[in-house]
């Protein structure tokens, strides 16, 4: 395995002892430290099939790890999500969801379209980043295109931002010029 692979593995391996432990925070609001360890640690072992990292080894370092970069806090002996740690929480699941394309496509594109202020745009260039990673074409800086039904999804974007009344869903027969579009998403 190249050193590209070992590094990308080992990326990923973080990323989900992070989210597992992040999750479990926010699923119980407050979180004791003796719970983290012998609980997560079943969960952990999921991560890695060789079996052998020490798992508790490795929580209690990435544990670590989250409350020294605000993500987790301690709060009374207990540990507690941040609003850094949700933010961080929630860009690590948007990264995992995938839109369940159908076997056929309806020739209908989906269009979003915001309007986020400029005071918001932080919000603006969260939306942005979030959309792309999903698999959304850019068409124009506030215009984004996606051929298939999305609906839920941006109405848990929508809720998730706090930008219901910036953002506005289109269903849409047909755009022009849409070759490239169609090339993009690998239709036709």
């Amino acid at each position: 395995m190249g050193t590209q692979e070992k590094l990308s593995k080992q990326r990923t391996r973080r990323i989900n002892i992070q989210k597992a432990i992040l999750q479990s925070v926010a699923a119980v609001g407050l979180l004791s430290i003796a719970m983290v360890a012998p609980n997560a640690m079943q969960i952990l072992k999921l991560f890695d099939k060789n079996k052998k990292r020490n798992f508790t080894q490795a929580a209690n370092t990435s544990r670590r790890r989250l409350v020294e970069n605000g993500l987790l806090k301690y709060e009374n002996g207990l540990l507690k999500l941040t609003d850094k740690g949700e933010v961080k929480l929630k860009q690590i699941e948007w990264r995992d969801y995938k839109v369940l394309q159908p076997k056929r496509w309806d020739k209908k594109w989906r269009v979003l379209t915001f309007d986020i202020p400029e005071k918001k745009r932080f919000t603006r260039d969260k939306v942005r980043l979030t959309l792309s990673a999903i698999g959304f074409k850019r068409l124009q800086d506030s215009v984004w295109v996606y051929p298939y039904d999305c609906e839920d999804l941006i109405t848990l974007l929508k809720a998730d931002f706090k930008i219901g009344k910036d953002l506005l869903y289109l269903i849409v027969d047909s755009i022009e010029n849409d070759v490239e579009l169609k090339k993009w998403f690998g239709l036709d």
